[in-house]
């Protein structure tokens, strides 16, 4: 199941960048620049050029492996090229708990998921079926390894760093682009470095390392950069606790993040069998998985651990920081609810055996005392092999034993996939969790769920008060005889004493030889639906294009694409589209999904009304704030525009992963070059885009600007498009000129691949 990286091959590559570049490098750019396409033939020059790299992996989830899978379909390539794997876990409800939910999503995604398999044996993926575990934790597990460089399309995809490992998020099209063989293209990151000083004690985790972070450098302050991890702090963390501050570098905009390897990593690969890997990491370790001595940054924040204080972040938005002896006054302050009405913990960030253990021993105090959870407590698992090693160590049961139901093995309420009966939709309430993101409805689609992050840990100890006033490090609690007791501080094995138990084999390895197999998407599905290629651009400019919508604030994509409820139509690019920018909020009126029709100067939905442009062929732009597409690495928020007609998305600023999706399906993905120039903007007006033949690198785009009184402004449009990204908003989409490519090589147009039954 697993490929060893040629570390031989990578310092080859890193000796050439190396005497190119004289200066000694970071930890990053050492696994970048060796893992260069033709390293002797590219510039490496921070937040400026573009590598052109090639990754060891792609690792995939069910709901973005959907349309990657359907475009390398599209790509009429025969098998993936890279080593590449599908992972079950986004399609999976919580209802009542994890076996009869587990068999519930089997029977009600049935259709994906045979999709999946067959495609899998097709050509040449491996997959990890329902029930095996959570993407980010199966790769810790599994494939992450000091070294690698992995491309995943999920944004917590970064959460193998804890491994040593560059681990990237990414849209399914660049997905497609590495399992074509073709090289990965990224702009080349900034660095940030993080000193770590101390040593973590008591209260504190690793998440508060990562929550102390998101409010210094906020949702966007890592945009364009690899958080880089560093100082004598790191030894005081384990492996898994690296893992989750890796995870939740994506709610700080980071393109990654990263440790050095170190002890805590070789003591988790020899736990997961994978001793062969720690002595090849032992021999580079030097030359390859450190950061050179005198390594420059481009910026350095130290973090003392033995001052760090537990955090929890929230409500809406994961940078908003309070220490948790503040949070009880801020609530009234802010009129958010007090009482805590569900605690959860787990998901992708926080399920370890650590995360676990630690909780459990919060867990045995209420149990040794008489008392129980005073609200819904959920726990999720976050592989099989964590559930399994939990049950035999009597884990489970502790958490069981307050209150916990433990959820299957997959996102569950993390990503919307919660069917919640406790609250009526739209009313105030708030829940604490160990998850990562907190934006309005994330976790069950109500935007007045006021949801707070936290470590697991804390989590199960505010359950057991059920109030935001509570903290556990001053407070005491009330036993069943009516005694006072204060909680003494979390504790729990980094590993399990006995080792991992595997529990059971959910891996399904390709065959051989799949090219018999045939994949089936019915034309009359509802959740599966075969792509057709873009138009290409018709070589004229774009002209007095009305604005679909000018959107207020923050705009994430959940914003754009929301998943819970519509996570079912992720293969079905018609059907999904009709949630394209339901949650963003229109300027107008301040209002969500409800917008005027310039043409008929009607109200209504915001899919109705690009549908209704798109029936009369008007192209259309979108307007929008800063940080624009923040948040998942979705490409169904890039897919959707483009596929009901619009052309252009003119912001402030881009959330990376989201700027390269919209480049990708031959979007024009732009910028103000005065951000002021947003407040010139009316939804009334109309957008004109000049000079588009003259289309280049590092030239502005001149806009104008019609006011519905006939007047016009002109103002400058920057963007990051280089001759390559060009060649795909020309082609009309990525995928178009990779078919175009493919078609003009002869030995590739031979293998072009026709099997799939329609």
């Amino acid at each position: 199941m697993r490929c060893l990286i040629d570390y031989e091959k990578l310092i080859q590559n890193l000796e050439i960048v190396r005497k190119r570049l004289n200066r000694p490098l970071t930890l990053s750019e050492k696994i970048l620049y060796s893992h260069a396409d033709e390293p002797d033939k590219q510039s490496f020059e921070r937040g400026k050029s573009y590598l052109r790299l090639r990754p060891d992996r792609v690792a995939m989830q069910d709901a973005t492996a959907q349309m990657a899978v359907l475009q390398f379909i599209s790509s009429g390539l025969p098998k993936v090229l890279c080593p590449t794997t599908i992972h079950c876990d986004h399609l999976i409800e919580a209802q009542v708990g994890g076996e009869k939910d587990m068999e519930r999503a089997k029977d009600i995604n049935r259709e994906v998921y045979n999709f999946l398999a067959t495609a899998c044996a097709k050509y040449n993926i491996g997959f990890w079926k329902p029930g095996s575990g959570i993407i980010h934790q199966i790769i810790l597990e599994n494939y992450a390894f000091p070294g690698l460089l992995l491309i995943g399309t999920d944004s917590h995809t970064p959460n193998g760093g804890g491994l040593g490992g560059l681990c990237i998020g990414v849209g399914g099209a660049d997905a497609v682009d590495v399992m074509a063989n073709m090289p990965w293209e990224v702009k080349c990151p900034k660095v940030i470095g993080v000193r770590l000083l101390g040593k973590l004690n008591e209260w504190s985790s690793p998440k508060d390392i990562i929550l102390a972070l998101a409010g210094i450098l906020t949702v966007q302050g890592g945009t364009g950069a690899i958080i880089e991890y560093f100082g004598p702090g790191v030894e005081s963390i384990s492996c898994t606790g690296m893992g989750t501050i890796c995870n939740m570098g994506a709610e700080i905009g980071a393109t990654t993040s990263i440790f050095p390897y170190n002890s805590r990593m070789k003591e988790y690969l020899h736990a997961t069998k994978r001793e062969d890997v720690a002595e090849l990491a032992d021999k580079y370790k030097d030359i390859l998985l450190i950061a050179d001595e005198g390594a420059r940054y481009d910026r350095v924040i130290s973090i003392n651990l033995s001052e760090l204080e537990p955090h929890i972040n929230g409500p809406f938005t994961p940078d908003r920081v309070h220490m948790i002896g503040q949070l009880g006054e801020e609530a009234v302050k802010n009129g958010w609810p007090t009482e805590i009405r569900v605690g959860l913990i787990g998901s992708c960030t926080n399920s370890s055996y650590e995360d676990m253990a630690r909780a459990a021993s919060i867990a045995q105090q209420a149990i040794d005392k008489g008392i129980k959870a005073k609200c819904e407590f959920v726990v999720t698992p976050g592989s099989n092999q964590i559930r399994a090693t939990i049950e035999r160590d009597g884990v489970a049961d502790k958490l069981r034993a307050i209150g916990g139901v433990l959820l299957a093995n997959a996102c569950g309420p993390c990503i919307g996939q919660w069917d919640r009966k406790d609250v009526k939709n739209n009313e105030k309430n708030t829940i604490v969790c160990s998850y990562n993101r907190n934006f309005p409805g994330r976790n069950d689609g109500n935007p007045h769920t006021h949801a707070f992050v936290t470590s697991p840990e804390l989590v199960t100890a505010m359950v057991l008060a059920g109030d935001l006033h509570f903290n556990p490090l001053t407070d005491s609690l009330t036993a069943a005889d009516g005694s006072k007791f204060k909680l003494q501080s979390p504790h729990g094995d980094t590993l399990p004493a006995n080792g991992f138990d595997a529990g059971v084999d959910n891996y399904q390895e390709p065959p051989q030889d799949g090219s018999s197999l045939v994949v089936d998407v019915d034309p009359k599905s509802d959740r599966l639906q075969l792509l057709e290629p873009f138009q290409p651009w018709n070589s004229q400019d774009l002209t007095d294009m009305p604005i679909l919508m000018k959107i207020k604030g923050k705009c994430t994509t959940d914003h754009i694409s929301p998943a819970g409820v519509w996570l079912k139509y992720r293969g079905h690019l018609d059907n999904i589209s009709n949630n394209m920018l339901i949650g963003a909020i229109n300027e107008e009126n301040g209002e969500a999904n409800n917008i005027e029709n310039v043409m008929t100067n009607q109200q209504g939905k915001v899919p109705d009304t690009a549908r209704y442009y798109q029936s009369k062929k008007i192209p259309w732009v979108v307007i929008g704030d800063q940080n624009y597409g923040e948040g998942s690495s979705r490409e169904h928020a890039a897919l959707e525009p483009r596929h009901l007609g619009g052309r252009a998305i003119i912001v402030k600023s881009f959330a990376r992963i989201h700027e390269t999706n919209l480049k990708k399906q031959g979007l024009l993905a732009l910028t103000f070059d005065n951000p002021d120039d947003y407040n010139k903007i009316k939804p009334s007006d109309r957008i004109s885009l000049i000079d588009l033949k003259s289309f280049a690198p590092d030239k502005q785009i001149e806009c104008h600007v019609k006011h519905l009184n006939g007047e016009t402004e002109t103002i400058k449009l920057n963007h990051t498009f280089n001759e390559a990204q060009i060649e795909w908003f020309k082609a009309g989409s990525a995928l178009n000129a990779m078919r175009t490519y493919f078609a003009s090589n002869e030995r590739q147009s031979k293998s072009i691949d026709s099997s799939v039954n329609t």
